[in-house]
């Protein structure tokens, strides 16, 4: 058993030296990976800011011009209520009570009101 027992230090101190050496590296090895996974994960975190930013100024984009079209509409709306006589705004009152679409012997112009009445009949727009 002696033998044996002098062949396991024999056995470990070959294969100690190797595992000892990386240790200290390899905690070396660890910080340097730890610092890498923050580089990385710092770099994600600035390209999603940056295309977060973008995506807010596109939108804020978008936001103006509906906000600017739906003025249009809005001014469109009340030029068309205007011009509209009593007659043709029943008739348009009457279609969209039933549903149907406007009839196609209509004038152009009338057959471009029928949104009008739903924002006549929620009063007041601004």
């Amino acid at each position: 058993m002696a033998a044996t027992d002098g062949d396991v230090p024999a056995r470990l101190s070959l294969l100690l030296p190797p595992c000892r050496v990386p240790v200290p590296s390899s905690g070396a090895s660890v910080v340097a990976i730890d610092n890498k996974i923050e580089q990385a994960m710092d770099l994600v975190k600035s390209h999603l800011m940056y295309a977060v930013r973008e995506e807010v100024e596109v939108l804020k984009e978008q936001i103006k011009e509906l906000i600017e079209k739906n003025s249009q509409l809005e001014q469109e709306n009340t030029l068309l209520k205007t011009l509209a006589s009593p007659e043709q705004l029943a008739q348009f009152q009457a279609q969209l009570q039933t549903g149907s679409p406007p009839s196609s012997s209509q004038s152009q112009g009338t057959a471009q009101q029928p949104a009008q009445p739903a924002s006549q009949g929620s009063g007041p727009s601004a």
